[in-house]
C-alpha cells in the first residue's frame, strides 16, 4: 500500500459519510415517502422540518453536522496509525503537510457528497449542515462563528437559506481572521462557494422577495 492508495481510500470513506442520505431515509422510515417529491425537494433539515416535523428535522441536522465532523476525524485517525504514518510520501512531503491537504480534500468531498449522494441518484441536500460540521472539526472557533452568523440571520429574518448563505460567506473570512492554515482557508472558500451554488434557487427567490420564512409553505 502506498500514500496515494491510502489517500484514495480516505476520500472514498469521506464520500460515504457525506453521502449518507439522512433526510431521505427518515422520510421512508417515518412516513414511507420520498421527501424529494415534497416541498423544496431537498433531503436537508429545512425541508424535513416542513414535511416530517421538528423532531426529525433536529435529528437530520445533528446527523448531517456529524457527517462533516466524522470525515475530518476519520482522516486524522487514519494518518495517526503508525503503519500509515511510516509510509513514504511523494517528493518527501512532511506528514503534517500531507495531512493538512488530505483533511482539506476529505472535508470538501464530504460537503459535495451530501448533495450528490450515490444512494439517491446523486441528489441530496444543500450541504450547509455538513459544511458546518467540517468547519467545527477543522477549527471549532470558526465553526462556532459561522453558527452564530447563521443563528443571528435566522433570528432577524426567519429565513433558513439566508442564514446558510451568510454562514457560507463568513466561513472563509473567519478562517483568515483566526489565522488558520492555507488548506483550511482554501477549504472554507471552496466549500462556501459550493454551498452558494447549491442555494442558487434560494438566492433567486431572495432577490425576488419570495423565499419562504420558517412556518411558511414552500411554493
Amino acid at each position: 500500500m502506498n500514500a496515494w492508495v491510502v489517500l484514495s481510500l480516505v476520500l472514498l470513506a469521506a464520500y460515504g459519510l457525506g453521502a449518507t442520505p439522512t433526510g431521505y431515509w427518515l422520510g421512508k422510515l417515518l412516513k414511507d415517502i420520498d421527501i424529494r417529491q415534497y416541498g423544496s425537494k431537498s433531503t436537508g433539515a429545512t425541508n424535513v422540518l416542513r414535511i416530517l416535523g421538528r423532531g426529525p428535522a433536529i435529528a437530520v441536522l445533528l446527523i448531517d453536522i456529524f457527517k462533516g465532523v466524522a470525515a475530518i476525524a476519520l482522516t486524522r485517525y487514519v494518518y495517526s496509525l503508525p503503519s500509515i504514518a511510516a509510509l513514504p510520501l511523494p517528493n518527501g512531503v512532511p506528514l503534517g503537510t500531507w495531512l493538512s491537504w488530505a483533511v482539506m480534500l476529505s472535508g470538501l468531498v464530504a460537503i459535495i457528497a451530501h448533495s450528490k449522494s450515490v444512494w439517491i441518484g446523486f441528489k441530496g441536500g444543500k450541504s450547509a449542515a455538513t459544511a458546518l460540521g467540517v468547519l467545527f472539526a477543522l477549527a471549532w472557533p470558526v465553526g462556532l462563528g459561522v453558527a452564530v452568523v447563521f443563528l443571528l440571520m435566522l433570528a432577524l429574518f426567519r429565513i433558513v437559506s439566508l442564514g446558510s448563505i451568510a454562514g457560507a460567506i463568513s466561513a472563509s473570512l473567519l478562517m483568515i481572521g483566526f489565522r488558520q492554515p492555507l488548506p483550511s482557508v482554501l477549504l472554507a472558500i471552496a466549500g462556501g462557494i459550493y454551498v452558494l451554488i447549491t442555494h442558487k434557487a434560494n438566492l433567486q427567490r431572495l432577490f425576488a422577495g419570495s423565499e419562504p420564512r420558517i412556518g411558511q409553505k414552500h411554493q
